[in-house]
């Protein structure tokens, strides 16, 4: 909105001219989505107590039972400053950054609906896995659908490390970019089992893909790069500003111990906004690193549900997903959460440094 307003003003008034920079809008979008969520918080919070948006606990976890009542559907919140500080710093005529917008607040549309089934019977069952499953494929494949028909995006796959190899996958990248915003969605999900323990490595991939974006929108950066240059795209660094800010006012109040949980509503949608700028800046491969930690949460769930079913009844670890296993050895939730973002920051290092070495 700032942007269309002052763009009569470029050339002619020499102020004006800061607000056509992505870098300088990212930034100012970053600390419009901080200041929104801490100040706001608390007025969110209470107002989720009022509403009675109570979290049910997962009975075979006995120290989450302190836990009980702590509001939750928190991700509306990250939504609510996220979309606000977008809608002020974004050039709103960018067709990627509404696409981004669209499979944020799909997902986000889907967390909402599970949440409210949750609370309102209260249990943890929610809407049936195929129902969510079935959304969450919809508005992936909707998006893809018209990113797919964009002249500039390209259906080629870039390989890591490899910066000759680029497989044209064309129709078949649909099914692939969907499966990937999926995976990442349901992935986050399964990581909001403690607090912060989500969010924090959501920030620290959000921060990777700003730059990411940012390089594959900028001609002579992509080029002496060697990664894949789409014109425009480099305006969803707008989006990704606000995540990182948004993400790190949510863990304001998210930290342990937290004042207010996610829910569903925030872990989709991150987690699918994820998967979508992963393959905006087609690094699609390259999220197996950024989100690490993520992956790392979804196997110990597959492998123990494999294992258990294989065996007749015997387990890899105590309790899946991989945080409720340390949980249960003892070790106390505050080093958990810690070590794990700081493994997620290793591992968004690492995806960095992909960067160079092509």
């Amino acid at each position: 909105m700032i942007y269309l307003l002052c763009s009569p003003f470029f050339g002619e008034w020499a102020f004006f001219n800061v607000f056509r920079y992505i870098t300088f809008r990212s930034m100012a979008a970053l600390i419009t989505a901080l200041i929104l969520s801490i100040v706001i918080g608390p007025l969110f919070i209470r107002w989720l107590r009022r509403l009675k948006f109570g979290q049910p606990i997962h009975e075979d976890v006995a120290a989450h039972a302190a836990k009980a009542g702590t509001p939750t559907m928190g991700g509306l919140l990250i939504i609510f400053c996220l979309g606000v500080s977008v809608l002020l710093w974004g050039d709103l005529s960018n067709v990627y950054l509404w696409l981004t917008m669209l499979v944020f607040l799909g997902f986000g549309l889907v967390g909402f609906l599970d949440d409210f089934k949750k609370i309102r019977e209260h249990n943890n069952k929610g809407i049936s896995a195929k129902t969510k499953f079935l959304a969450q494929c919809v508005i992936a494949a909707l998006a893809m659908l018209v990113l797919v028909y964009e002249p500039a995006y390209s259906t080629k796959l870039s390989i890591p490390f490899l910066k000759d190899v680029a497989p044209d996958l064309g129709w078949f990248y649909l099914p692939f970019a969907v499966f990937i915003m999926v995976a990442a969605s349901n992935a986050v999900n399964l990581t909001d089992g403690l607090d912060g323990l989500a969010i924090g490595p959501t920030i620290v991939a959000g921060g990777v893909f700003s730059i990411f974006i940012y390089v594959t929108g900028h001609a002579a950066f992509s080029s002496y790069l060697l990664l894949p240059y789409t014109p425009g795209v480099g305006e969803v660094t707008v989006f990704c500003g606000a995540l990182v800010g948004a993400g790190l006012g949510f863990l304001w109040y998210n930290a342990y111990p937290a004042q207010v949980f996610m829910g569903d509503v925030g872990s989709l949608s991150l987690g699918g906004v994820l998967g979508f700028l992963a393959v905006l800046c087609k690094q699609e491969l390259l999220l197996g690193i950024v989100g690490g930690l993520f992956v790392a949460e979804t196997l110990s769930v597959i492998l123990q549900v494999s294992y258990f079913r294989w065996t007749g009844g015997k387990r890899i670890f105590r309790m899946a997903p991989l945080h409720h296993h340390y949980e249960l050895k003892g070790v106390p939730e505050s080093k958990i959460i810690i070590r794990f973002w700081i493994t997620s920051i290793l591992l968004g290092l690492v995806a960095l440094s992909f960067l160079k070495l092509r």
